[in-house]
This record gives structure tokens, sequence and C-alpha cells, in this order.
């Protein structure tokens, strides 16, 4: 009989010893693989962070410097939506002490020297409410009371249309508003989720009927959390009950020298308005390359802290696999002395008794490394957040709320840039053979000292 038939016969006829050990060594082996699978997924939420923020504030510089000529004006009932139809601040359409300003408004400010256009709109929160529970810092929760949806009416000018960025670009299905739309309105997509509605349909906007021509998708975590209906201007106020009256007044300048002196007028003449100019978007975005900077430095800061706990971990793992393996065959030489003693009295060597135990050894450790894999396989992502600390980087909303008004589809790290832990092929073989390699450097000591055992010694042991 050979020794790796001894070995298999030896380990089944100890079943439940040997499923204990599997299972401690391949909870052993699922740690093993799944803090490095952590620690990579935490270094590409860490990449994909610096990534996004790059790229973001490029797009928003650019955007920026498109609306160099753009004076935004709003009163205190404005949602935060920007001039594409995105929602730039978190208001979520929720009922406040609103305040609107009269028609009459836009040709009083086109009378200012310097102003080329103003483009008017208005939003206002439906009638339709709905309760809704939030977590809030903490983890407390919250119940509050909010519009299902804000209603933004655009003034569909075709030369607004075609010069300003007054409608949203992401379509998703259907087409947009156009110059003479009636009876039409165009719906968010999470608005259109949460009624079940499709293109072409009638939807109820504050009780009166309006076909859908249009889905487009909402750009940014905080943002997506708005649900939007957008009309024609004249029906969005008589919808509302607000004929002749607006919220917002989009004032573009003939050049950026007249911009400062425009904003100055506004400020003075109307002192509900709330007044934001190109220079108060450059040093919002500042401020937010500051924070983000300041994020991505924190986070590379605790990756790396994250990593040494993570190599202490992992030598913690191999030292109890090795001394698992150990132990057990250590007591197992102990328990089968006297067996030891008839194998070598009926002529194997001592070459034949250790490798035996070896095999022993490896065998154990090479089924304990499936477990440890299926268990890694399937338990990565708790295992690695479990054993390392978090990797905190906060995305939409932080970015939301420091977001430049004006800038209708860039995000900042549209998500919390985080990376779920999965294991790598490499990585799997690569623990398989540690696997083995313990197995064996565990039993090599307890083997050598059963292939050292006389025969008569172990004939009188008990």
């Amino acid at each position: 009989m050979g020794a790796l038939t001894r070995a298999v016969r030896n380990v089944s006829r100890r079943k439940m010893r040997a499923l204990l050990v599997i299972i401690a060594l391949g909870f052993s082996m699922a740690i093993m693989i799944s803090i490095p699978a952590g620690i990579v997924a935490n270094q590409e939420a860490t990449q994909t962070l610096a990534t996004n923020f790059n790229s973001t504030m490029t797009n928003m510089q650019l955007e920026i410097n498109k609306t160099s000529t753009l004076i935004e004006c709003r009163t205190s009932s404005g949602s935060g939506f920007s001039p594409s139809g995105q929602p730039d601040r978190p208001g979520f359409g929720s009922q406040q002490s609103e305040v609107f300003e009269n028609e009459t408004i836009i040709e009083e400010i086109l009378s200012i020297e310097g102003v080329k256009d103003v483009v008017p709109y208005l939003e206002k929160a439906s009638n339709e409410t709905t309760t809704e529970i939030i977590t809030g810092p903490g983890g407390r929760e919250f119940t509050i009371t909010r519009s299902i949806y804000t209603i933004e009416g655009v003034c569909l000018n075709s030369k607004f249309i075609h010069d300003y960025s007054i409608l949203p670009t992401n379509m998703t299905s259907g087409r947009n508003l156009r110059e003479g739309d009636s009876g039409v309105v165009l719906l968010s997509s999470n608005l259109t989720s949460y009624y079940g509605m499709k293109v072409n349909e009638s939807v109820d906007i504050n009780g009166e009927p309006f076909i859908v021509i249009g889905v487009y998708e909402p750009s940014g975590q905080a943002r997506m959390q708005m649900r939007v209906a957008i009309m024609n201007l004249s029906e969005a106020q008589t919808v509302t009950g607000l004929t002749g009256k607006v919220s917002r007044l989009d004032v573009y300048a003939n050049s950026t020298s007249y911009v400062d002196e425009i904003a100055d007028v506004i400020k003075a003449a109307y002192t509900n308005l709330t007044v934001t100019t190109y220079k108060d978007r450059l040093q919002n975005l500042e401020n937010m390359q500051t924070m983000y900077t300041q994020t991505v430095s924190n986070a590379q800061t605790t990756l790396s802290q994250t990593q040494s706990l993570a190599t202490q971990e992992i030598l913690i793992a191999v030292a109890a696999t090795s001394l698992i393996v150990l132990f057990v065959m250590l007591y197992t030489v102990r328990e089968r002395t006297k067996e030891i003693g008839t194998l070598k009295a009926i002529g194997f060597s001592g070459w034949n008794v250790m490798s035996q135990f070896v095999l022993e050894g490896i065998l154990i450790s090479f089924i304990a490394g499936v477990v440890g894999i299926a268990i890694g396989s399937v338990g990565a992502p708790f295992l690695s957040s479990l054993l390392l600390p978090h990797v905190s980087l906060f995305g939409g909303s932080q970015s939301d709320r420091f977001r430049p008004s004006g800038l209708g589809t860039t995000g900042i790290a549209e998500s919390q840039a985080t990376t779920a832990a999965t294991l790598d092929p490499q990585l799997i073989l690569l623990a398989f053979g540690a696997s083995i390699l313990l197995g064996a450097l565990g039993s090599l000591y307890p083997a050598w000292r059963a292939s050292r055992i006389r025969p008569a010694e172990a004939m009188r042991y008990e």
C-alpha cells in the first residue's frame, strides 16, 4: 500500500477531527485571500475617486468658462436647477416658503445696459406629497413629507433653445421639448419609474392632463433623487396658479466686462433675488477642489495604514495555519505511536513513515484550501470589510452641496467611490499553493519526529 493511499485512509478514519481542522484551516485561508482582495478594492476605489475628480474639475472649468457671461438670479422658491434642467442643490422639491417675481422684471432687467438676454424659469413643488423616511448623519432616521415632484416651466423660445442650455441633453426615450409644444411634458426617469409611465402616455400634473413626450436621465446622486416635470413656461404658470410669475432668471451679458456692473444693479434693485456670477461659480469650484484634494489625500493616508494592517493580519493568518497543521500532526503522531512502531517493525523505512505524515498534512491543507477559496469567493466583501478599516470616500451628496451653480451635467464622484472585493484568479492560485506549502511545512517536523521513533519504544507505548 503506497504512502498516499495510507494517508487518505488515515484522514478518512478520523472524519470529525479532519472536518473540524479543515473548517478552521478553510477560514484561515479565506482570510488570507480576502484581505488582499479588500486592499485591491480600496486601491481601485481611491483611484476611481481621483480619476473622477480630475475629470470633473476639468469639465467644470470648461463649463464655467462657457458661462462667463451668465448671471443667475433666483428667488427663495428656486429648487436649484441648472440651465440644462438638472438640479444643482438637493432641494428635493420640498414644500417651503416660496417667493415668486412678476414677469415684468424681465423687461426691467433687459433695460439694464449690457444685458443681452433674460431667460425665465418657473420652479414650483407639486401639490401631491408623500411621506418618506430618510437616513441622516450618524445613521439617524427622519420622517419627512415632501412633494412627489417639482414642476419646471421653461421658455420654449427657439433662440433660447439654440443659444443656451435650457433643456436636458441626456434623453433616454422620446424626444426633447421644442418651440410651440403645448400639452406635453418632459419627465425625469425617476418620475416615470415612480408613476410607471411611458412615452406617449397621459399623466396628470397638478390635476391637468399632459402627454409624456420624452424621458431624460438626471445626473448626480442627490439630483437623481429629485423628480422633475418640465413643460412650457406658460403652462407651468397655469397648472401652478402662478400666471405671470417666475422663480429664476438667467441673465446673459453682451460680454464679461458688463457682468459685475449688471450683477450690482440687480442686487441693489431686487433684494429678494440671489445673484450668482462667473466669479462666484469659480470660487465655488476652487472650494470644491480644495475639499476633494483633501479627501483624496485622507483616503490615500488611510489606505496606506490599511495596507500595513493587512500585512500584519495576513502574517497572523499564515502563522495560525502553520500552527494548526503543526499541532494537529504532532497530536496525530503521538496518538499513532504504536502504529508507527508496527510499520517500522515490518520493514517500513523512516522515509516511508515521514512521507506518509507529510502527505496527510498536505491532503488536509489541500481540502482546506478548496474550502477556503469557496468561503472567500462568497464572503470576501464581508471578511475584508470586517477585518480592514473602511476607506471613506464621500461622493454625490457632498459634491452637490459644494457644486458651482449653473453646471448641469457634470458631477464629481457621482457615487460613493467604493468597489466590492472580488477574488482574482491569480490570487486564488497563489493562495491555493500557499495552503499546500503551509500544510507541508507544518507537518514536516511531526513527520520527521515520527520517522525517528524506534520500533521497540513504540511497541511499549500505551
